[in-house]
């Protein structure tokens, strides 16, 4: 109240004042710098109201602000799965994925509370660390707003235009790489914005299928941009805009001394190293969201859309020499969607939430193969060409309600229940109770514990009727023609855990959970197209424990996780024909094996130190016991390591604005891994982490 009658008094002044006065033109100033005031406490306050959408009650958050990105190694040029691996339970693997408690991917993003659809699986990264404000990762027993994607839930708060500065920066190193990118935020009237942009240009894409220090054939150029404004209707409404983009061209790195196979007219031989295979990548997602409130109520609606692109073009001549088939794989799709969230703060012991979500997403699907005709077992050396192009539309339909009881001081109870429907290929609902509970033991000690049913429907976009038929008599026929419909996963997630603050710097934490799943959903690379297909396992068992450790100290901070994982699967009962083997299909049938992204052991950790008033140092790493291997997953790689560095220096080279210099060194011990080999269920080739590369950025704040 206070500051609004200030805000009348002022304006009252400056109607009767002779505005060359010098204390007219000081009410002006003090004017401006109120409305500026007001806007930012308006704005920090729907950003509030706007989290109080999402509970946290029972399941497990981990929190990454801006800050703490920049104080890795790579900074803000880090990739966001390369961020994410440093948080507990996830591993890492190759082409960008991240594994979260022994799931297949399997997460949920969302920008300011705004689920971003799905996109189609390819190499590159979507969002850019950028952008972020502060990012929290959900996992555990989530509550009934997160459905179809449950292993986690990555909610990223954007940065804003409150700061009114920006950044231009140049990050270059090994492999050729150079990246320039820039950020502008400010103010304008009621509005404020945020937009960022970069360019990567890079020899290292893709991890490499060997062991040596460079790649062959593996260039990329990547460019990503992301836009956001905040239209201040009124104290009560506000407007959000969000736009991205992300374009990017792949080479497919090559292994040298392969065998060739197969003969394509007088051609027999083919050096390995010289294939050309491409995949382009596009996405580009948006959204305008209405946010208001009053006597309690807040009211969020979203309606967004989301385009992608993956494609694929093979070395029509070396692909057939050493594979017997050249597959060009075109994916299209398209959503777009309605995502409401409402919250009623009844009383000081209930607050209602409620909502609802409907999305339509159309999948275009182009298959051109080129194989060899197969007559008595021996293949023709006359190439003939197979079309394989389809279109599906399908729809994802859902509604939660649940209620956050305070029922004492110390004890929370979130309760609820979500009901979703898909209508694809199949046309599977499920009802989804959630319960979650919060309760501080003391000032220092607090437990949590949930449960959550869960129904996942498989990634649309990469789901598609076979060819099986097609190919029979040639040299793509499948050993296996069984072809029944992926469907999608359901779940009992059950998640307990406590968190204890021991001293003022150190909080340690252990959180255990247990999911039962029938028809688990796990995605492989079964073509010779770099492209997932998703499965179904008819029975599923996924089980473990991560323990947490962190210290904030005046000038070193530093956190470590641990984590034990089993995720285990019996009977593939659906696209059975990827599986090039009968006898190891056979096997499964009736054994548990190890999914191809089970790692029994998971390790990260960093380290901040500001060692002089500009000068800080950083230090992280990860851990893996290996991803699995061989028939029917039953061996695993060699465990690995991989430790970070960098110095960040602080310039005066400016009055105001500073100045940041950064040298980094990935793999500091220059440790050659192997993240697969080529073996397992789905694995189509291997991939290698990278070695020691050394980076030297600068970013000029103005």
């Amino acid at each position: 109240m206070k500051g609004r009658l200030r805000l009348v008094c002022v304006a009252g002044i400056m109607a009767c004042a002779c505005p060359t006065c010098a204390w007219a033109q000081a009410a002006q100033e003090d004017t401006a710098q109120s409305d500026q005031d007001l806007h930012v406490y308006i704005t920090k306050y729907r950003e509030q109201t706007r989290n109080d959408f999402s509970p946290e009650a029972g399941s497990s958050a981990y929190v990454i602000d801006d800050q703490a990105i920049d104080a890795m190694p790579e900074g803000s040029d880090n990739s966001l799965d390369k961020i994410l691996e440093q948080a507990p339970g996830a591993a890492q693997d190759s082409y960008g994925q991240v594994h979260l408690r022994g799931e297949h991917a399997d997460l949920q993003y969302r920008l300011n509370g705004i689920l971003l659809p799905e996109g189609i699986s390819g190499f590159g990264q979507t969002l850019d660390p950028r952008m972020i404000e502060s990012m929290t990762l959900l996992d555990g027993a989530l509550p009934a707003q997160y459905g179809y994607r449950t292993a986690g839930v990555v909610d990223i708060q954007t940065k804003n235009g409150l700061a009114n500065s920006g950044t231009a920066a140049m990050n270059m190193g090994s492999n050729g790489t150079i990246e320039p990118s820039a950020a502008y935020s400010g103010t304008l009237g009621g509005m404020d914005y945020f937009f960022d942009t970069s360019h990567l240009s890079s020899d290292l894409g893709i991890e490499n299928p060997a062991s040596s220090t460079t790649a062959i054939h593996d260039h990329t150029e990547q460019n990503k941009q992301f836009g956001y404004a905040s239209y201040m209707i009124n104290p009560m409404q506000r407007i959000q805009f969000i736009a991205g983009n992300s374009i990017g061209y792949f080479q497919i790195p090559n292994n040298p001394g392969q065998t060739p196979h197969y003969a394509d007219g007088s051609i027999s031989t083919f050096d390995s190293s010289q294939l050309n295979e491409r995949q382009f990548e596009s996405n580009q997602y948006g959204t305008v969201a209405w946010q208001g409130g009053a006597n309690g109520v807040d009211v969020q609606i979203a309606p967004y859309i989301r385009s992608s692109e993956t494609h694929f073009r093979p070395d029509d001549i070396g692909d057939l020499i050493f594979n017997g088939v050249a597959s060009d794989v075109q994916y299209d799709d398209i959503a777009v969607g309605l995502q409401n969230d409402n919250s009623w703060r009844v009383n000081g012991a209930h607050t209602l939430r409620g909502g609802f979500s409907l999305q339509d997403e159309h999948v275009t699907t182009n298959n051109t193969s080129q194989v060899f005709a197969v007559s008595g077992g021996i293949p023709s050396t006359a190439p003939e060409t197979i079309i394989g192009n389809t279109q599906k539309d399908a729809q994802l339909y859902s509604v939660y309600l649940q209620d956050e009881w305070k029922l004492a001081g110390a004890l929370t109870l979130n309760y609820g229940a979500r009901f979703d429907v898909m209508n694809a290929y199949v046309k599977e609902s499920q009802l989804s109770p959630r319960i979650g509970l919060v309760y501080k033991l003391d000032d220092a000690t607090t437990l949590h514990g949930g449960y959550a049913r869960t129904f996942t429907p498989p990634p649309l976009e990469l789901v598609a009727p076979s060819s099986v038929a097609a190919f029979t008599g040639t040299t793509n026929a499948p050993a296996v023609t069984q072809d029944d419909p992926v469907k999608a996963e359901r779940g009992h997630n059950f998640d307990v855990g406590v968190s204890h603050q021991l001293t003022d710097e150190i909080q340690l934490g252990v959180d255990g959970y247990y999911k039962l799943v029938h028809d688990l959903l796990d995605l492989g690379q079964f073509g010779s197209a770099l492209v997932y297909t998703p499965f179904n396992y008819e029975h599923g068992r996924i089980y473990g424990a991560e323990f947490t450790v962190s210290y904030t100290g005046k000038t070193v901070k530093a956190y470590g996780n641990f984590a034990v994982s089993r995720a285990l699967g019996e009977n593939i009962v659906s696209a059975q024909f990827n599986f090039a083997d009968p006898s190891e299909l056979a096997y499964i049938q009736n054994n548990y094996v190890h999914l191809d992204h089970d790692q029994t052991y998971t390790a990260s950790g960093g380290l901040s130190w500001q060692a002089l008033p500009k000068t800080a140092l950083a230090f992280d790493g990860i851990f893996g016991s290996g991803l699995r291997e061989g028939f029917a997953n039953t061996g695993h790689l060699p465990w690995y390591t991989q430790f970070n560095a960098s110095i960040n220096e602080d310039l005066d080279l400016f009055p105001q604005d500073k100045t940041q210099l950064r040298f980094t060194v990935i793999n500091l011990f220059d440790t050659a891994y192997e993240l697969r080999d080529g073996t397992g269920i789905g694995v189509g080739a291997p991939q290698w982490g990278p070695r020691r590369g050394f980076f030297v950025s600068v970013a000029q704040s103005f």
